[in-house]
């Protein structure tokens, strides 16, 4: 089955349509910002406010023949509103239009991505509590270590995803700025009056300085923040995906009734969402790229930016809002395998006990290298033999100079290793 997969409130926002409705608040704005200093008839404004509109499919055929899509859109709007229509763009240049409108589109599709990573949040959180003492093998490089619990990578991606959405809030700030500078940005043709009144009416902030454009170091903040989220969402279905595997099946994507995993392999349920999203974060890591290229322009301004942008925008506010809602997804239905966990614990023969025994030793007066060398001896004797550790540290006679029976047999305890759960809960403000 071929997924036709469309986000109305994101899509929406990066039509053409859509655009040039922006376009059209911002020159009625400017009118209205001349109107207030007495250089255009109020008169004059209420008609246009009236009038004003336009078709895309006139100003797609007008651009074909002028090859410059806001002269063919005042052109347009100007058709419908008649002779007061020589008011609109008054000493505006093409850049104080687009950039306030690409602005407002970036906004805009903040506001979707900050509603999406809330909801993720509480996801998370719902998942971090019900696993807060789901005992699970903790592993570095790969390879078991220490235990912890599920909840704690649930609580730690909470965390992460909590910093994001400030993140995410900041950038969205230092883009919610508009410019209505003219040409070089020196306001030689337009007031400064006009540029804080379209912007206060658009809810926006005027940009303290421009040139011909809003400066790209806010837009590359902006995409390189996309970046980080879409790289965490990254690294949570990765490991998803790496604890999925036959070899440790701890979890488990959600599977649908009819689903099917491969057309030669009936058994198989691949981890299809996790993969999605990590090939996904590449693209938007890439766009970041791109909107970093961006900043460097010639002189007052090129359009060397503009074609980039009209796809890295776009495709990564798209991308990352469906990643979004395919992680939500992910996380609320996945399955958890608690006893496959223990089982994957004991694979290790109590091996992950090790440091206690060194410490305990260290703690009863022999140097960290002794202890250290008693340990892995029998430590790695147990990984050749499976014999379990506990056994080997017990006949071991020089650790039995110094720890007996009963001492060796509370240094095997769980509970060692979750007794501060509650602290780093606590800590993230999950209890």
């Amino acid at each position: 089955m071929i997924e036709r997969y469309t986000l109305p409130e994101m899509g929406r926002i990066w039509t053409d349509e859509h655009r040039l409705e922006l376009w059209l608040k911002i020159e009625i704005a400017a009118c209205e910002g001349w109107a207030k200093l007495g250089k255009i008839p109020e008169d004059a404004v209420k008609i246009i406010r009236e009038r004003a509109g336009f078709s895309w499919e006139r100003v797609k055929e007008i651009e074909e023949i002028t090859h410059h899509d806001v002269l063919a859109f005042t052109t347009n709007v100007a058709e419908h509103v008649g002779e007061e229509a020589k008011y609109i763009h008054l000493g505006l240049t093409s850049s104080d239009v687009l950039d306030t409108a690409l602005s407002l589109q970036m906004v805009e599709a903040a506001d979707i991505l900050l509603e999406k990573l809330v909801r993720l949040e509480v996801a998370l959180k719902k998942r971090a509590l019900e696993h807060k003492d789901t005992l699970m093998m903790g592993r570095t490089h790969g390879i078991h270590a220490e235990p912890i619990t599920m909840g704690l990578k649930f609580a730690l991606w909470y965390e992460e995803i909590k910093r994001h959405i400030g993140r995410v809030q900041f950038a969205r700030e230092e883009i919610r700025v508009g410019k209505i500078s003219g040409a070089v940005g020196t306001f030689a043709n337009v007031e400064p009056f006009v540029e804080e009144w379209v912007c206060e009416s658009l809810g926006l902030k005027p940009a303290p300085i421009s040139t011909q454009v809003v400066q790209r170091d806010r837009h590359a903040f902006y995409m390189t923040t996309l970046a980080g989220v879409a790289s965490s969402l990254d690294r949570i279905a990765t490991e998803l995906r790496n604890l999925q595997r036959t070899d440790v099946h701890e979890v488990e994507e959600p599977f649908a009734k009819g689903q099917k995993g491969s057309s030669a392999m009936p058994h198989k349920k691949n981890p299809i969402t996790g993969e999605r999203i990590c090939g996904m974060a590449r693209v938007i890591r890439g766009n970041a790229q791109a909107a970093l290229e961006n900043v460097a322009l010639w002189h007052e301004r090129d359009i060397s930016h503009s074609s980039a942008e009209r796809i890295i925008l776009p495709d990564s506010t798209i991308a990352l809002d469906y990643m979004l809602d395919k992680m939500i997804k992910l996380i609320e239905g996945l399955r958890v395998f608690p006893e496959t966990m223990q089982e994957n614990i004991d694979k290790v023969v109590g091996l992950i006990f090790s440091q206690r025994v060194m410490l305990t030793l260290v703690e009863k007066g022999l140097s960290r290298e002794t202890a250290y060398a008693w340990t892995q001896r029998n430590a790695l004797q147990a990984w050749e033999t499976k014999e379990s550790f506990q056994s080997l540290v017990l006949k071991d006679q020089d650790i039995r100079n110094y720890l007996d029976e009963e001492e060796i047999a509370e240094l095997f305890d769980y509970s060692y290793h979750t007794k501060h759960v509650d602290t780093i809960f606590k800590r993230v403000g999950l209890l």
